[in-house]
């Protein structure tokens, strides 16, 4: 299967690159290389796998796809707080973005589209775990940009095959700070520094580790399943359960740090998996504590 991954050379999109590219798929890069780290292309390069700068709303998108059976579609904008202040600029690079990859895949005869969506589209949960029929009501233009985006490819859902991952608090090697707490912390740890938690850490989270996002996206794309599904570990860690297991594993000496609350963050989140289960056959593998482990080892490389 030859795939193309807009977006690859991202924090998701490169380690999904190389993941798929060891399975033996045919892979090629697609990105604008606005916030790509150079150490992701390097890495990507010397897996030889071919990385070609494109906007994805370029008008010669559709070209490029005519060799393709299947994209998946990890380019965005991806900063919460940033979008805030850029409301615009992320409904013009998510949501066009998406569009321009949907028509371009129609156009093209792609077979299959793979939308990376975001749990951002829940915003405040009203039951918990979430599930996919839980409402959407996005709190930020971010969690808007991907709503919309999902919008867009259930439109041509009646054209090709798409499936929509909404992906919860992903973790792992290479990742950037982008609200990423697990970053943050492993940052401050590495340097013999306190973890800060924001609140009094009784906020939940669900965390995955990129590898077990990949296993996801390869489902998705050898599944005859289309649809959308919530991809997770399906349990809650606190922000301060997660501050004690980060600092047992690393061996520094400190306690955390508490701090002030950020304005606009949620209280309490985790995904039912259940569907994703059922039909995907998904199953995370990767254990928080084993995970944590290869961000603190990997980081410190």
């Amino acid at each position: 299967m030859k795939i193309l991954i807009t977006g690859g050379a991202g924090f998701i999109g490169h380690n999904l690159s190389i993941y798929l590219a060891d399975k033996g798929y045919e892979i090629e890069v697609l990105d604008s290389l606005e916030r790509s780290s150079q150490r992701a292309i390097e890495i990507l390069k010397s897996k030889n796998i071919k990385v070609t700068r494109m906007d994805v709303r370029d008008r010669k998108l559709k070209d490029k796809l005519n060799s393709f059976d299947a994209v998946v579609h990890c380019a965005a904008y991806i900063d919460v707080e940033e979008s805030t202040k850029r409301a615009l600029d992320y409904i013009n690079n998510n949501v066009l973005g998406t569009a321009s990859v949907a028509e371009a895949c129609v156009s093209s005869g792609v077979e299959r589209l793979v939308f990376i969506s975001s749990a951002a589209v829940y915003g405040i949960p009203k039951k918990l775990p979430i599930r996919e029929d839980h409402p959407l009501k996005p709190i930020s233009p971010y969690g808007l940009s991907k709503l919309l985006g999902e919008n867009i490819v259930e439109y041509y859902s009646s054209k090709l095959k798409t499936v929509v991952l909404r992906l919860f608090n992903v973790y792992g090697p290479g990742q950037s700070s982008y609200a990423a707490v697990i970053k943050n912390f492993s940052e401050r740890l590495l340097t013999n520094k306190p973890p800060i938690i924001f609140g009094d850490g009784k906020q939940t989270r669900d965390f995955i580790h990129i590898k077990d996002v990949c296993r996801a996206i390869e489902l998705s794309l050898k599944s005859e399943c289309t649809g959308v599904f919530n991809i997770a570990s399906g349990s809650p860690v606190s922000i301060e359960e997660l501050a004690h297991l980060m600092i047992s594993i690393s061996g520094v000496n400190v306690s955390p740090i508490y701090s002030s609350p950020r304005p606009g963050d949620i209280d309490k989140s985790w995904a039912d998996i259940t569907k994703a289960k059922e039909v995907l056959g998904f199953e995370p593998e990767v254990s928080l504590k084993d995970g944590l482990k290869d961000v603190l080892i990997k980081t410190n490389t």
